[in-house]
């Protein structure tokens, strides 16, 4: 056994099983951030466009040029503004055809966003399950290369006659970087699990009360019209 101690002649040295579980690691650690840096863009941009269309939307401007300013910029109908597109198109549909009660109205306009918020909330949360998978099992699976290699480096000591620090170091400290990458792979996803879970479940919140107060807006506007 050599006496490099160095990461990487101990990552060349170890027994095939512990390479595996370390390529599987680094490939899980790369994923990991790969996920982290797209997730990141995504909920800050949603978040930003949020912003920007509810201060749009409280300002007291026409539903109607708010609808067409919306429709006209896809890169901005995301989020809230995908909600309110969705509700208000299927309002402007229900008065035009005359059809039903205020109430009736309303509940066709809930349903719609409802269906939008499910799409935009399954947009964010898309990949959260691979981060919180890597986050779980990466230490059971650098654990697993750890034991493989500290069984097999304890086979190969004890084929040799005279054991000193100097064999008995390398073959565990190649052993044991296992559970350091499986490590390295799980704290950043557990991390980032956590904290873009509980943004999204924050933005989950906002569509949920801006619903509420587009439905008694729409509610207000259909009565007017239809009377009730």
């Amino acid at each position: 056994m050599s006496s490099d101690m160095s990461v990487v002649a101990l990552l060349w040295e170890a027994s095939p099983p512990v390479q595996i579980v370390m390529i599987l690691l680094i490939l899980a650690s790369l994923m990991s951030w790969s996920i982290i840096f797209t997730k990141r863009r995504l909920i800050r941009r949603t978040k930003d466009a949020s912003d920007d269309f509810e201060a749009n939307f409280w300002s007291g401007g026409d539903l109607n040029s708010l609808y067409n300013r919306v429709t006209r910029d896809r890169a901005a109908n995301v989020g809230m503004a995908s909600i309110f597109e969705s509700g208000f198109r299927e309002f402007n549909r229900s008065m035009q055809a005359g059809r039903g009660t205020p109430e009736k109205v309303i509940e066709e306009c809930r349903r719609a966003m409802h269906v939008a918020q499910m799409r935009e909330v399954d947009r964010l949360e898309q990949s959260l399950a691979t981060l919180a998978t890597i986050g779980s099992t990466s230490p059971y699976v650098g654990l697993f290369g750890t034991v493989w290699g500290i069984m097999t480096a304890f086979m190969e000591i004890g084929n040799q006659q005279v054991v000193t620090l100097a064999t008995v170091a390398p073959p565990i400290a190649e052993a044991l970087i296992a559970t350091a990458m499986g490590l390295f792979a799980a704290i950043p996803a557990v991390i980032a699990y956590n904290r873009f879970a509980d943004r999204v479940v924050r933005l989950e919140y906002r569509y949920d009360g801006f619903m509420e107060e587009f439905s008694s807006i729409l509610h207000r506007h259909a009565s007017a019209k239809l009377g009730g």
